[in-house]
């Protein structure tokens, strides 16, 4: 389980689904007796910046909140404005079954690429590609430097795109979700492939934060990207000290 701060308040917990009921069960034990609601209603002056959207919120008998939202990959009929503790088992349960995620991990000189069924990698692939560093020289050198990186930089890209495709659309039917993380710029060029459209329509908002793209690093950003997102806002109380 990860916690990172939330943008307007609060912060976020990344939950493994396998331990979700075990989370809310030790929310309900710090916290005091729960109610259930829609999150409109368990944060209804939430200011602009704070996390929108969510499928369902816990709020505390001493004020704390903790809104769930789906995990990449879940579609889920939202539980309206009479929210209870049988939604809330629908969303663990909805939350807890595999599904099948691409994951696409990108920085300007390497690639880890995957595909994961529930916890496993079962395709992938890493490629590193050669960006020359940025030069001390100045002048007519310091261009001629930023032209050769920059062509560099664009057939990285291209490369990257191909063993994309070549990974990942093999498998594009059963897909639920395109989790990427590393360098947006890099990402979002991998993606602009007219190849990768279908794929592209499948990715989650969020970037993850990854080191430079290893083997390793994909497998480690697997129970990330199938976590379940909760933003939890402490009491005033808490929050003040």
């Amino acid at each position: 389980m990860a916690a990172r701060p939330a943008a307007g308040g609060g912060r976020w917990v990344d939950v493994d689904p396998a331990r979700l009921s075990k989370w809310i069960a030790g929310f309900r034990t710090r916290h005091g007796s729960v109610t259930v609601a829609a999150p409109s209603a368990a944060l209804p002056d939430a200011p602009p910046a704070a996390p929108d959207g969510g499928w369902l919120s816990l709020v505390g008998a001493d004020g704390s909140i903790a809104t769930f939202h789906p995990p990449a990959g879940l579609t889920l009929p939202g539980p309206g404005e009479d929210a209870s503790l049988l939604d809330l088992d629908r969303f663990v349960a909805a939350a807890q079954e595999p599904r099948v995620l691409a994951l696409l991990l990108a920085r300007r000189n390497a690639l880890a690429v995957g595909v994961a069924d529930g916890p496993d990698l079962i395709a992938s692939k890493v490629e590193t590609f050669y960006v020359q560093a940025r030069t001390a020289a100045g002048g007519w050198s310091q261009q001629r430097y930023a032209r050769r990186r920059g062509n560099q930089a664009a057939a990285g890209v291209k490369e990257a795109a191909d063993v994309t495709a070549r990974i990942v659309l093999p498998h594009l039917p059963k897909i639920a979700a395109l989790v990427c993380g590393g360098d947006r710029p890099t990402v979002e060029g991998i993606l602009a492939d007219k190849r990768l459209a279908e794929l592209a329509a499948l990715r989650t908002g969020r970037l993850l934060d990854v080191a430079e793209p290893r083997h390793a690093v994909l497998v480690e950003a697997i129970p990330t990207a199938r976590a379940v997102p909760i933003h939890v806002v402490d009491p005033p109380a808490a929050a003040a000290q």
